[in-house]
């Protein structure tokens, strides 16, 4: 019926469209009877004119159109009831009807041609952000995982948070980060480094490598000379790189300026902090120490909660933050699909849907790992302090000369 609320003119109208197109029939209906039953000198019929300016506000043009032809037919019955249709009232009248419902076809038109490039517009425009954020896969390696995206803006799929996984050898390496802002430069950003995540993690690249690597990245500016780096302190990404190994209960990660991961081991959870955590990528400059790659154990069973700030500064209508570890301590034995479901739902009532900023999660638990001897030098399981590489430094290839600039 090309109901307004029905996105494509030629799909089925939904049970609320049909109970819509009840409300201008029904007026044209009363209308025309109580004029009808009324003495000549009463007349209701002028009110028919509300019956198209109404379907115009749920409809499309041609529905609009056939009730604005009823409204004038009703019009015209009244006249010939009255004995009016001769009169200079009665043809004021008719003309005026047939004038307001041809500007409000007129109206929809305009409106329904302006809406189909809206749609055209937002079916490249998600094309494009599913290209960019690309659903993780469920499992990867010896992981099973789960990732959602929720979006401060209602028309938007995405912004400035990301996350990518891809597999090297023997390990699957992963990618969380928040850019700052919002809106196209956000998106711009994320893309740009989720692009070069991607390209550099399967170059072999450890994690000191590549975390420099994004930095670099992070601060290449192809429209100066020669492409050259360009320190921009308004423009930065927070981030978590991470490898998790398919044949040990370790977790490596470099931080840069991120929130910690939470970890989900015996029913306890426990933040993830590393002891030197880097500035966020596109910061580097400020800082001259590298990037230390702090070790945890994730065993058989354990879970993971990878998430941007969107999350945990969620406030609700007393301004409290969203307490994240708190509430995932009640659904530890949750599967990672039905953990994020469970916060989603949460933070939506928390916030009564207002996000103020958009909110990325990845939900990863280990899965029984092949047998092998157990890792020389591991640490234990309770204290979750960083163990093995902590000590590794490596510095971006930039950094020794951005202060030459």
């Amino acid at each position: 019926m090309g109901f307004r609320g029905n996105p494509h003119p030629w799909g089925r109208p939904s049970l609320r469209d049909h109970a819509l197109a009840v409300i201008p029939l029904a007026m044209i209906v009363i209308i025309t009877a109580a004029d009808l039953l009324s003495p000549s000198t009463v007349r209701f019929g002028a009110l028919l004119v509300a019956a198209p300016a109404i379907t115009a506000s749920f409809a499309g043009a041609w529905f609009t159109g056939l009730i604005g032809l009823l409204a004038v037919g009703a019009e015209m019955i009244i006249g010939f009831h009255h004995h009016l249709m001769g009169t200079g009232n009665e043809r004021a009248e008719l003309i005026a009807m047939i004038l307001v419902s041809a500007f409000v076809v007129l109206f929809c038109l305009v409106r329904d041609r302006e809406r189909r490039v809206l749609v055209q517009v937002r079916s490249v425009a998600e094309a494009a952000q599913r290209a960019l954020l690309r659903p993780l896969p469920e499992s990867l390696g010896s992981l099973r995982l789960a990732s959602v995206y929720l979006a401060a803006a209602a028309e938007a799929r995405i912004g400035g948070d990301l996350y990518a996984a891809v597999r090297t050898e023997g390990a699957t390496r992963l990618i969380i980060g928040d850019a700052r802002g919002k809106g196209l430069p956000a998106i711009s950003d994320a893309a740009a480094l989720v692009g070069a995540f991607r390209e550099a993690a399967r170059r072999g690249l450890s994690l000191p490598e590549l975390a420099a690597d994004l930095e670099d990245s992070a601060g290449f500016n192809p429209y100066e000379s020669a492409g050259t780096w360009q320190a921009d302190d308004e423009s930065f990404v927070t981030a978590i790189t991470l490898d998790i190994a398919d044949d040990e209960p370790v977790l490596t990660m470099v931080n840069c300026g991120h929130p910690p991961p939470l970890l989900v081991h015996a029913g306890k959870v426990t933040p993830l902090e590393c002891e030197r955590p880097a500035p966020p990528l596109g910061l580097g400059h400020l800082g001259d120490e590298g990037y230390s790659v702090c070790s945890f154990r994730f065993e058989e069973g354990d879970l993971l909660l990878l998430y941007t700030d969107g999350v945990t500064e969620a406030r609700d209508t007393a301004g409290v933050f969203y307490p994240l570890a708190d509430r995932i301590a009640a659904w530890t034995k949750e599967f990672p699909d039905g953990l994020l479901k469970r916060v989603c739902a949460d933070l939506t009532v928390y916030t009564r849907g207002r996000l103020g900023d958009d909110a990325a999660m990845i939900a990863i638990r280990r899965l029984p790992l092949p047998a092998a001897p157990e890792p020389p030098g591991a640490s234990s399981v309770t204290d979750l302090e960083p163990v093995g590489a902590a000590n590794r430094l490596v510095r971006p290839a930039s950094m020794a000369t951005r202060w030459r600039h």
